[in-house]
């Protein structure tokens, strides 16, 4: 009986639970078209989404944290702009590259400080935000795409092929899923987190910093998103000024299937890793077979309103468990 009820456990878990779900759709795809694991389409995949990925993990350590960031697509596809421009004027491209990312820290900043300070609701900043950043790409541009050749010694540590089926994207993903993992589960900042996204008065009564810790995410938010845009311009040698446009949702979704709460206060990386790589599989597969692109979008919009719901109604339920208790 023990082991049994270990197994169920484990398959209750939203990691596992969505792993599942993940290979069931794969294998869905595949049986209605077989080229849908065909060596160039795995390749394909394996490639784009630790590009997306990324910025979903900075994502997912803010909403725990009981904010939200809708500005990273804008600050994915500024990033690169950045970049490029830093690297005409004359500048070796990997400090263009810290630079770059110095500046979209300075982004998450800002978005942090004016959210805790002022009291304004994240989604209403990073709002502005999103209208900002993607102005001021369109702005430096002019509207036009700029080329992105970095050089071979960049290219091999950003976007490197490894082996087959291995790419460096992949190796940052993982890192980054890792070090956040270690935070989150060992580290106090991951319980600051959680109690700030949860029960933000109680945590400031315990002597939790509440502000500094919603600011680091915002940055962590901001420095990911720019992180992720130059992996991909690094891989398609061109930066476009509507580049990432749509990833905020997209970021959301990823993070809300992955069993990272709307209301913060709980979430995981790894289930966001698992999740992006699902909406990615989702996304690839409709194209596969030919379904029209409006699709993934509608697959989106009913993902958030779903999660919206299912969150609405667990906490509910864990509310009503606990006044039973009390009395």
């Amino acid at each position: 009986m023990g082991f049994y009820a270990g197994v169920l456990r484990v398959f209750q878990t939203k990691e596992v639970s969505v792993f599942i779900i993940f290979l069931g759709t794969t294998l869905f795809f595949f049986s209605l078209q077989p080229k849908f694991l065909s060596q160039t389409n795995v390749d394909v995949l394996v490639r784009i989404t630790p590009e997306l990925g990324i910025p979903a993990l900075g994502v997912t350590m803010l909403m725990i944290a009981g904010e939200f960031d809708i500005s990273i697509g804008s600050v994915f596809g500024l990033a690169p702009m950045m970049m490029a421009i830093i690297i005409e004027t004359g500048v070796n491209p990997w400090l263009s590259f810290l630079a770059t990312l110095g500046i979209c820290s300075f982004i998450g900043l800002a978005h942090g400080i004016i959210t805790v300070k002022s009291g304004i609701p994240s989604f209403i900043t990073t709002l502005g935000g999103l209208l900002i950043w993607r102005g001021v790409a369109l702005a430096v541009t002019g509207g036009l795409p700029k080329y992105f050749y970095m050089p071979e010694e960049f290219i091999s540590v950003t976007v490197g092929k490894l082996a087959p089926f291995v790419y460096m994207q992949e190796i940052w993903f993982l890192v980054i899923v890792a070090i956040f993992f270690i935070v989150l589960e060992k580290h106090r900042f991951g319980n600051w987190m959680r109690a700030t996204g949860s029960r933000k008065d109680i945590a400031r009564t315990m002597g939790i910093n509440t502000n500094f810790v919603k600011v680091t995410c915002f940055v962590l938010a901001s420095l990911l998103a720019g992180f992720g845009g130059i992996l991909q311009s690094t891989r398609m040698t061109t930066a476009l000024p509507n580049q990432g446009d749509g990833l905020e949702f997209d970021a959301i979704a990823a993070t809300v299937i992955g069993g990272t709460s709307l209301f913060g206060g709980a979430g995981t990386v790894v289930g966001t890793l698992v999740g992006e790589y699902l909406s990615r599989v989702i996304e690839n597969g409709l194209i596969i077979v030919r379904a029209p692109s409006y699709y993934f979008r509608l697959y989106i919009g009913i993902v958030i309103i779903v999660a919206v719901i299912a969150n609405v109604y667990l906490q509910r339920r864990v509310a009503r468990v606990r006044s039973v208790k009390v009395e």
